[in-house]
């Protein structure tokens, strides 16, 4: 998931029962010596770190408390502000000694020697985001690029004529964030598989209906999203679209369309569940997101971060890809998609 990343860390600790990882600055938890196999009965101490902090992640960290319950483990919740401190708590981690590490990965092309560094002496898994040039044992997530093209699909339902359309994306550093705007792209130009691909970020794109004109990072800050729409609204007059990878994309898209006027002329698309985009799609303003699975984020991998540790490998298939797949949802299926998110957010009415 590539989420809002607030200026802080939260670092939450979770167990089965009354049972807590010992807490404190770090969100880390502490266990002596090197990482093995827990003696018999005995939880294993695990950590889920995520790239920021989002409500995205507060569902998956549902998914992992109830995960620690049902597979009797230890987890601390590790959210950090950026790339750099999320490699210090990773650092921090394996000093004080952990049993396995669920991460997903900020900047996973440069992250791959540390991500090797943990994996050398713990259980490492990835999670919402791949490093698939590192040795993590198995990632636990959606097909990126299977949802960059699930997006597309929603375009061409929101702006059946084609046009001129842009991209916004908050980094381009994450594996997710690669290959949902790769999927997003050939689905537009109408191009076969091109996953592997990655065209560059300042070259119009031209497809037989769809003109992609730009590709724009805001570094996971909504406002300068927001900044960003606004600038491509007033140097393309004739723009139709705006396409969102992140969370936070469509409230902060929608918000600069209606300030210009331009509801009745531009669409937007984006990804993930947040409140505003839900009701977005309630209201028909828009016409649909693509959403992955948190709340399983979390559980899978305390379920498969724990079986490795008592040392059953069968968890990991063939391909080390556990797949969760993305969906779309739109007004049709959105009822019945909020009232399982509430139920599993423990927000039930």
């Amino acid at each position: 998931m590539m989420k809002s990343i607030g200026r802080f860390i939260v670092g939450v600790c979770v167990a089965a029962g009354l049972a807590a990882l010992g807490c404190d600055n770090s969100g880390a938890g502490s266990a002596p010596g090197a990482p093995g196999a827990p003696a018999e009965g005995a939880k294993p101490k695990l950590a889920y770190i995520t790239n920021g902090v989002a409500p995205f992640w507060t569902i998956a960290e549902k998914g992992v408390i109830d995960g620690a319950k049902e597979y009797n483990a230890e987890v601390s919740v590790v959210m950090p502000s950026d790339v750099n401190d999320q490699m210090h708590r990773v650092e921090d981690l394996l000093i004080r000694g952990v049993d396995g590490i669920a991460i997903s990965p900020i900047d996973a092309e440069n992250q791959v020697p540390l991500l090797n560094k943990a994996a050398a002496k713990t259980k490492l898994i990835t999670q919402d985001s791949d490093a698939p040039k590192s040795d993590r044992l198995v990632y636990i997530g959606i097909d990126n690029y299977v949802a960059g093209r699930m997006a597309g699909q929603l375009v061409k339902e929101a702006i059946p004529g084609g046009g001129k359309v842009a991209i916004l994306v908050g980094r381009l550093e994450g594996d997710n964030a690669r290959k949902r705007r790769q999927g997003v792209l050939d689905e537009l130009l109408d191009r076969k598989d091109t996953s592997g691909g990655n065209d560059p970020l300042n070259q119009e794109l031209k497809g037989a209906k769809y003109t992609i004109i730009a590709t724009l990072t805001d570094q996971i800050d909504a406002a300068k999203a927001k900044s960003n729409a606004e600038d491509m609204m007033s140097a393309h007059p004739d723009l139709v679209g705006l396409i969102g990878l992140n969370a936070y994309h469509t409230p902060a898209l929608l918000e600069a369309v209606k300030q210009a006027g331009k509801m009745a002329s531009i669409q937007v698309v984006g990804f993930d569940e947040q409140d505003a985009t839900l009701r977005a799609i309630q209201d028909g303003e828009v016409v649909g997101t693509v959403v992955q699975n948190p709340y399983m984020y979390g559980k899978e991998s305390v379920r498969v971060l724990a079986a490795l540790v008592r040392g059953d490998t069968s968890v990991v298939p063939p391909g080390e890809f556990i797949s969760l797949p993305a969906r779309q949802i739109r007004k049709t299926n959105l009822a019945e998609f909020w009232a399982d998110l509430k139920q599993k957010a423990g927000k039930a009415e």
